[in-house]
């Protein structure tokens, strides 16, 4: 007897036609009770519930379960000109996202509670989002990480400038700028692997140094992509890996 499902994986499979085939074989082995009733077809539809339910189990998607992913906020010079980031902290913890906002001096504390975190329990996805000096720094702290093996999924600088380049533990940067203006495009190490997209804002009279973190169109843009990080499988390919 074969048994076939699409979209499954491997392991799953195995699991799901092991089931299977014990619970045929103990439906078989049953014998007919002396009074004439056969007690196989109570056997049977229990089986039949505990087949619906591997297989629901089976099919339930991996990233239902995965832990959302763990986001830092750094704002710029002395936290006042930020106000954006703690409007897109909102939105996100509406989401479920696990979010945190500090000043960009804190950025070295952010490293170490990050590496507590990971100490502490299982490794979950990475986001570092700054603004202005807070920007430059949430380059620093993924450089930070690099040293420990720790993967920055998504790293998002809102109007940089003069900020170092990105390590390789980044799997992807977006840089919003304005150039000329205020900001610069992202550059990488040599060794960097992942995905840079440089956003020129240049065209947009709204959008200014102080008002692009606020910008609701880019704060949009922002928490869209975060959220479609929380949503995809566990295992997609980072930069170091995953502790």
């Amino acid at each position: 007897m074969g048994f076939h499902f699409m979209g499954v994986s491997g392991t799953r499979k195995t699991t799901i036609k092991t089931m299977i085939r014990t619970m045929i074989r103990t439906i078989t082995a049953t014998p007919v009770r002396r009074d004439g009733r056969d007690p196989r077809r109570g056997v049977a539809r229990a089986a039949g519930l505990c087949v619906a339910m591997l297989v629901i189990v089976s099919l339930w998607p991996a990233s239902a379960s995965a832990a959302p992913p763990r986001v830092f906020l750094l704002r710029g010079w002395f936290g006042v000109f930020s106000t954006g980031l703690d409007t897109m902290a909102d939105r996100l913890k509406a989401q479920g996202i696990d979010v945190e906002v500090s000043g960009h001096v804190e950025w070295s504390n952010v490293v170490k509670k990050i590496l507590r975190e990971r100490s502490a329990g299982p490794p979950r996805r990475l986001v570092l989002v700054g603004h202005s000096q807070g920007a430059n720094n949430v380059i620093d702290v993924a450089r930070a990480l690099q040293s420990h093996g720790v993967a920055v999924d998504l790293l998002v600088t809102i109007s940089p400038f003069w900020q170092k380049t990105v390590p390789a533990n980044v799997v992807r940067a977006i840089d919003y700028y304005q150039a000329p203006g205020w900001g610069q495009p992202l550059e990488a190490d040599s060794d960097f692997h992942g995905k840079i997209d440089n956003v020129n804002l240049v065209g947009d009279l709204a959008v200014s140094h102080i008002t692009m973190d606020k910008n609701q169109k880019i704060q949009a843009e922002i928490v869209r992509e975060i959220i479609a990080l929380a949503q995809a499988p566990d295992g997609q390919p980072a930069a170091m890996g995953r502790r």
